[in-house]
């Protein structure tokens, strides 16, 4: 789904703690505070997964897989925090779509959320009552979505404008209705002080958009997000001494690639690509060669045997792959695209004659390092098995090019960690790290059961990240290992820097819930930290773990804890567990 670019994780624990941070930062307690806004969740109750990869296709999950997966971030946002937006998604949820689906908007979403704020459609999410078949047309699709607790169309359907006339008028809409959804506007309004300051000032907006502040919030961002995937024989970081490189792909000096969906046709803020990052950071007397290669889709060869030539002139090579965003067009004007909202994919592999080019350069014999800048995981199998470096950089941002150059060159240690399961292929999935206990079962302890014709592991786990230091993990413990069914445990571990270089560490926190009365996850994460180390420093890391981390929905899906052993599980990733103990729940 193209529009996974627009999501946080696989994990529902991780999305739930960003959800809580988005809304206190957005929103806050004051809504008429200067800085503040509605924080509007999208697109509630979710999106991913739907049937064949297809972005608007109907979700076919349970109320119990909606409960344990897909709702926890909703209700750590909008019933812990407060937030007063949401979007409502545009698949059909077990069989209703989501606009019509009064047990989704009113029943879940006010009743047992306690949301106080206003249900917006997705764009033309009206017109899927009609397509969907439960309407024959948007007059009878405005009708469902309004009953259902759709409380703003956000785009031009007849279905909420004249055609909600209309049903006023013919009795099919009730005023009560309307007043509804007006009283949740107005207050809104009244809660963000529209109607006293109704208006932007100009000069403040000058004076914060893209001040020098949020140009280093977004350097930073982008230096530790960059996940470095692989590094054999510690090829990076790149030495600055270098005569020569040579900087290769469709992706090495594309500015609006590392941006992703959803931005301005026109940017008028500088971007650094990742070629120029490269140029400003190698000395003057370093040749830096650049070429395309290729492009990103389609089959033109003409500029690989160039790249092959810069290649085997050069030191080093860094090849830059992955997708592309929406506003690219051909030469007939039409929108042409991998990634983004409304542009899925078939299979996970690099488009186009990339993974050629890589091949290519890679045959040189020349040191190779791939760059991947996507918006989804990729299934880079080739690459994976015969690249020694490979970094993941994702939609890096307008600071990017620097933040990448930074850390291929060692000014900036990479410290970011997968949110998602990178699949070896596309028919892995799905692949995510907390599958049921039974997929391990059989793939590994029972008949060893695996898939014909490729591993069944996927390229690289959730949670992994490697650095240019190593840490050590020690002394885990507990302050007690036996706790009722309301009480908390603290879980503490030692972190050591044991390497040459200062470096910055996520701590993960997994737990297993051992015998229990559903089939439940292998794993789940249920805490992470992220710490700074330098050379040799040792750090404690203390984690507390409650009724919350440990609670699951039972047969009658009823959120409980149960008594038993639960193991602790502390490491660099889901599948580099460094300390393991259990605790035990009476």
């Amino acid at each position: 789904m193209g529009r996974n670019q627009e999501a946080y994780s696989e994990d529902a624990f991780l999305c739930s703690r960003i959800a809580e941070v988005i809304v206190r930062a957005v929103q806050g307690d004051d809504l008429c505070a200067a800085d503040k806004t509605v924080a509007g969740l999208c697109h509630y109750p979710g999106q991913s997964e739907p049937v064949s990869g297809l972005e608007r296709g109907a979700m076919e999950i349970s109320e119990r897989k909606l409960r344990e997966v897909f709702l926890p971030p909703w209700e750590a946002g909008i019933k812990r925090c407060g937030a007063l937006g949401v979007m409502a998604t545009y698949p059909s949820i077990d069989g209703i779509p989501a606009h019509a689906s009064k047990e989704i908007m009113t029943g879940i979403l006010r009743e047992e959320f306690g949301f106080e704020g206003l249900v917006l459609s997705e764009g033309g999410g009206i017109g899927t009552l009609v397509y969907e078949g439960l309407a024959p047309t948007q007059k009878e699709a405005g009708q469902l979505a309004l009953a259902a607790g759709v409380d703003v169309g956000i785009s031009y359907e007849s279905g909420y404008m004249g055609d909600m006339i209309q049903s006023v008028k013919e009795g099919k809409v009730s005023m009560a209705l309307i007043g509804r959804s007006v009283r949740r506007v107005l207050k809104m309004k009244m809660r963000l002080g529209l109607f006293e300051n109704p208006y932007v000032n100009p000069k403040r907006a000058a004076k914060i958009v893209h001040n020098p502040d949020h140009q280093a919030l977004a350097l930073k961002a982008a230096r530790e997000g960059v996940v470095l995937l692989k590094n054999e024989g510690n090829l990076l970081p790149l030495r600055k001494d270098i005569k020569s490189i040579a900087v290769i792909g469709p992706n090495a000096d594309h500015a609006k690639n590392q941006l992703g969906d959803y931005t301005a046709l026109k940017v008028s803020q500088e971007i650094t690509t990742i070629l120029e990052g490269f140029r400003a950071i190698v000395p003057k007397r370093t040749k830096v060669t650049y070429v395309k290669g290729c492009d990103i889709i389609g089959d033109k060869v003409d500029e690989i045997e160039r790249a092959k030539q810069a290649a085997k002139n050069a030191e080093y090579a860094v090849v830059v792959v992955g997708e592309n965003e929406w506003q690219q067009r051909n030469d007939e004007g039409v929108r042409v695209a991998t990634s983004g909202e409304g542009f899925d994919v078939a299979n996970l592999d690099l488009t186009g004659m990339q993974q050629d080019l890589a091949k290519a350069v890679a045959a040189t014999g020349t040191p190779t390092v791939v760059v991947l800048v996507n918006g989804r995981p990729l299934s880079t199998r080739w690459i994976a098995d015969n690249i020694p470096a490979i970094v993941e950089t994702w939609l890096s941002g307008e600071k990017g090019g620097q933040a990448i150059a930074e850390i291929l060159f060692g000014d900036v240690n990479p410290s970011g960690k997968l949110t998602v399961t990178i699949p070896r292929h596309s028919g892995q999935l799905p692949v995510y790290y907390n599958a049921k206990k039974s997929k391990r079962y059989w793939l590994e302890k029972g008949w060893g059961i695996s898939y014909a014709d490729m591993d069944y592991k996927p390229l690289y786990p959730f949670g992994h990240g490697l650095s240019y230091t190593t840490f050590e993990y020690s002394n885990l413990r507990f302050d007690k290992t036996v706790s009722g069914i309301a009480g908390t445990i603290k879980v503490s571990v030692n972190i050591q820097n044991t390497g040459k270089r200062p470096g910055l560490e996520v701590v993960q926190l997994y737990i297993q819930d051992v015998i229990a009365t559903v089939s439940t996850s292998e794993i789940e994460l249920r805490g992470f930290e992220k710490i700074r180390l330098n050379p040799g420093e040792k750090k404690e890391v203390t984690f507390t773990i409650g009724p919350e981390h440990l609670a699951l929905y039972n047969r009658h899906l009823d959120r409980v804890v149960e008594a038993g052993e639960f193991k602790v599980k502390v490491g660099a990733s889901s599948e580099d567990i460094r300390l393991e103990d259990s605790i035990w729940v009476k």
